[in-house]
C-alpha cells in the first residue's frame, strides 16, 4: 500500500473520529504525527528486510544486491551484478529517524504541542520533502518505464527530467504542511 493513500485514509477516519467525539482535529493530528515517524522508521526497515521497494541501480560502495529477477534487471551494459540504492534505508533515516527527532524536539523542547496544527504541518513538510528527495534514488513504478521514458517518470519533462508519482503526491503535502505551520504560528 502506498503511504499517500494510507495517509488519506487516516485523515478521513481521524476526522470522523474527532468529529464524533468532539476532539479538535489539529490537536489529534499533532499527536498522530509524533507517533507516525517511528512507524515509518520500522516500516521502511521491514521493506529493506523484505527486499521490496528497492532503489535505482548504483555502483556506490553501499549499494545492495537484492534477490529476485526484477531487482537483478539492470540497464543493458551494466557492469557486474545489479546493485541498487538501499532507498528503504534512506527513507527510514529521513522519514523515520530524522523527522521523528525533529518532531520530538519541537514538541518537548520548544513547546509546539501547545500550538495546535504546527507539528502536523512540520510532519507533512518533512515527509513530503524526504519522500520527494528519496524518489531520485528509488526505482520508479514499472508501469511508467518505457523506451522513451527509461526513468519511469509519471510526468516526463524531457531530456531525463520529470516527476515520479511519489514526488507528485508529496507536493500537496508540502503545501498543506506549510499552510498549517504558518496558520498555527500566527495563532500562537
Amino acid at each position: 500500500m502506498s503511504f499517500h493513500g494510507g495517509f488519506l485514509g487516516v485523515v478521513i477516519g481521524g476526522a470522523l473520529f474527532c468529529w464524533r467525539h468532539g476532539i479538535a482535529m489539529v490537536q489529534a493530528g499533532d499527536l498522530m504525527a509524533l507517533c507516525t515517524a517511528p512507524g515509518l522508521l520500522f516500516g521502511r526497515l521491514a521493506n529493506f528486510i523484505n527486499a521490496e521497494l528497492w532503489g535505482r541501480p548504483s555502483d556506490l560502495p553501499w549499494a545492495v544486491v537484492f534477490p529476485g529477477p526484477h531487482a537483478a534487471a539492470c540497464p543493458p551494459g551494466w557492469p557486474g551484478e545489479c546493485a541498487r540504492h538501499p532507498s528503504q534505508l534512506y527513507e527510514a533515516g529521513l522519514e523515520g529517524l530524522v523527522l521523528g527527532l525533529v518532531l520530538a524536539w519541537l514538541a518537548y523542547r520548544r513547546g509546539w504541542l501547545g500550538t495546535p496544527g504546527a507539528l502536523t504541518g512540520v510532519f507533512l513538510m518533512g515527509y513530503g520533502a524526504a519522500r520527494a528527495f528519496v524518489e531520485f534514488f528509488r526505482q520508479a513504478d514499472p508501469q511508467f518505464i518505457t523506451a522513451a521514458n527509461p526513468e519511469g517518470y509519471r510526468v516526463f519533462l524531457g531530456a531525463g527530467w520529470g516527476l515520479t508519482t511519489g514526488q507528485l503526491l508529496s507536493l500537496p503535502m508540502l503545501a498543506i504542511g506549510l499552510w498549517l505551520v504558518i496558520r498555527a504560528r500566527r495563532r500562537a
